[in-house]
């Protein structure tokens, strides 16, 4: 557990991770970019594309799925995750190919 850093740091730290543990969204999405497994400690995401691609997991507070999760986790057993296809850094781009047709 930390206390609070500024986003620099936390891209730094998450990069280093095996794991992040979280009930944050935009740390979901943070972690799928950077291609961390993420455990999340809620019922429910706002961002469902996380767990679609594989780099997120929905376990609420439940010790009896977050523990077997974890040794997965350091078993090489979590599954491969992806980047979603509009990720790509691109989205200013197709902004401005938008904005061009109007």
């Amino acid at each position: 557990l930390l206390s609070p850093v500024g986003y620099l740091d936390f891209m730094q730290l998450t990069q280093n991770c095996k794991f992040v543990m979280t009930d944050s969204g935009g740390i979901q999405e943070e972690t799928t970019y950077l291609g961390i497994p993420c455990i999340t400690l809620r019922e429910n995401t706002e961002r469902p594309s996380t767990v679609e691609v594989g780099t997120n997991e929905i376990v609420g507070t439940d010790l009896d799925k977050i523990i077997p999760l974890i040794d997965r986790l350091f078993a090489g057993q979590w599954k491969k995750g992806a980047i979603p296809e509009k990720w790509d850094g691109r989205a200013a781009e197709r902004i401005v190919e938008v904005l061009r047709r109007v």
